[in-house]
C-alpha cells in the first residue's frame, strides 16, 4: 500500500459529519511500441521527482506502479492530487523509455514481468504459485474516514449489497492476450484466483471480524492481514474502510466520480446506522454473482438486483444507487460534480467501452494502447 501523506488523519472531521476520502491506483507500465507489459518499476522510480516519491510505490509485479492522493474533503483536491501524480508519473515513465496506463490489465500478449524482490511477496509466491497473474493487476482502492473500528465493520454490512454496481462503473479491462476476452474486467476475474478474495461476508462484530482474519491466516489461505483482499474492509494502517472493488480507472475524471460514490455510501451507511436502519439482507452466494455480472457485462449490459431480484439494466440501478446517495452528495456539496461526471461516463461508457470502441474502428491492440495512455495523462482526444 502506498504511503498517503496528509496534514491530518483521514477520519470523520470532528465536529462535522463530513468525511475524508483517498485515493491509491494502480498502473501498468508498457513497452511503448508493442504495449507488452516490462519489468521497469525500478527504473521509472529513479524518474519520479523527490517531492513526491513518498506518495509513489512499487506494487506486486515489476511492470506495475501505485500513487496515493493525501486524504482531503474536497474532491478538488482529490483530483488535482490525481492529475499532479499521474501526470508526473506518465513523464517519468518516458524518461525511463515506456508507457504508463491506468488499465486493470495487459491487453496485449507477451512474458510475465516477475514479482517485485521482497520477502513478503516471495512468501507470496511460494505459497501460492500459479495464481500470480498476467502482465499486471491493476486496481483502484478507496479509503473513506470512520469514527472507530466498530462502526466501520457495520458500515461494512451497510454497503456490501451496493458494490456490485460500482464494479460495473469501474470495468477497464476487456482484452488480455491480445484479444477480447468477452468481459468488460478479466482483471477482476484474474484477481478471483486468490482465495481471500470475495464479497464481504455479514460481520457480527469487530471480534468477529478480527476472528476471521485470525483464522484465514491459520488455515493458510492468507498469509497476513494484507491479503484479506475482500472488496470492502477496515484499513490495517488508517482509521478507515477501505473499497477495493474494481479496475483502475482511465482518468482522473472517472476516478473522481468512484471516489464522490464511494464517499456517499458510506455516509449513507452512517446515517442509517444512526437512525436504526437494518442494512439490506444480501445472500453470499447471489452476491458473488452480482459481482461476477458486473465484471463481464460492465455498465453496458445488465446488472443484478439484489433488492428486487432478477436482471435489470445496469444504468437503472447505478441511478437508483445515486438518487439514495443524493442527501450525502449534497451534504458534501459533491451533486453537481456527480451529475456532470455520469453525463460524461453515460456519454464515453466505461473504461472497457472506449477499449472496444478504438478496436471497432482501428483492429489494432497498440492503438487501444495509445488511446488508454492518452487518457491517463489526461489529455484530449485529438
Amino acid at each position: 500500500m502506498v504511503r498517503q501523506v496528509a496534514a491530518a488523519p483521514n477520519r470523520p472531521v470532528e465536529g462535522t459529519d463530513l468525511l475524508t476520502v483517498g485515493v491509491e491506483e494502480e498502473f501498468l507500465l508498457v513497452d511503448p511500441g508493442t504495449g507488452v507489459a516490462v519489468p521497469t518499476v525500478e527504473a521509472v522510480l529513479t524518474q519520479v521527482p523527490g517531492e513526491l516519491r513518498g506518495q509513489v510505490e512499487r506494487e506486486f509485479q515489476t511492470s506495475q506502479i501505485e500513487i496515493g492522493s493525501p486524504p482531503g474533503l474536497e474532491l478538488s483536491s482529490i483530483r488535482h492530487s490525481l492529475g499532479l501524480l499521474r501526470a508526473a508519473l506518465a513523464d517519468a515513465a518516458e524518461r525511463a523509455g515506456v508507457r504508463l496506463l491506468a488499465i486493470g490489465t495487459g491487453p496485449v500478449d507477451g512474458p510475465v514481468p516477475p514479482v517485485v524482490d521482497k520477502p513478503r511477496f516471495d512468501r507470496m509466491v511460494e505459497r501460492f504459485r500459479l495464481l500470480v497473474p498476467g502482465p499486471g493487476n491493476n486496481g483502484m482502492h478507496v479509503h473513506v474516514g470512520v469514527p472507530d473500528a466498530d462502526i466501520g465493520v457495520r458500515v461494512l454490512n451497510h454497503v456490501r449489497p451496493w458494490l456490485p454496481i460500482l464494479h460495473a462503473v469501474t470495468a477497464n479491462s476487456p482484452f488480455a492476450r491480445g484479444e477480447d476476452t468477452g468481459y468488460a474486467s478479466w482483471r477482476s476475474i484474474e484477481w478471483e484466483r486468490w482465495p481471500s478474495v470475495a464479497p464481504t461476508p455479514f460481520l457480527a462484530s469487530h471480534a468477529h471480524y478480527r476472528r476471521l482474519i485470525r483464522q484465514l491466516i491459520g488455515s493458510g489461505v492468507m498469509l497476513d492481514e494484507g491479503m484479506l483482499y475482500w472488496y470492502a474492509r477496515l484499513s490495517a494502517k488508517y482509521p478507515t474502510v477501505e473499497l477495493r472493488i474494481g479496475d483502475v480507472c482511465p482518468t482522473v475524471d472517472d476516478a473522481v466520480l468512484v471516489a464522490a460514490l464511494v464517499r456517499a455510501l458510506v455516509a449513507t451507511a452512517l446515517d442509517d446506522i444512526a437512525a436504526g436502519r437494518p442494512p439490506l439482507p444480501a445472500d453470499h452466494h447471489l452476491l458473488v454473482g452480482a459481482h461476477w455480472r458486473a465484471a463481464h457485462d460492465g455498465l453496458e449490459g445488465e446488472a443484478v438486483d439484489l433488492a428486487g431480484g432478477g436482471l435489470r439494466p445496469a444504468w437503472d440501478l447505478l441511478h437508483e444507487l445515486v438518487g439514495r446517495l443524493g442527501p450525502a452528495l449534497e451534504r458534501h456539496d459533491d451533486l453537481a460534480e456527480v451529475t456532470r461526471l455520469l453525463d460524461g461516463l453515460r456519454e464515453h461508457g466505461t473504461g472497457a467501452a472506449r477499449q472496444r470502441a478504438v478496436y471497432a474502428r482501428t483492429g489494432r491492440l497498440e492503438d487501444v494502447v495509445s488511446d488508454v495512455a492518452r487518457q491517463t495523462r489526461g489529455e484530449t482526444r485529438a
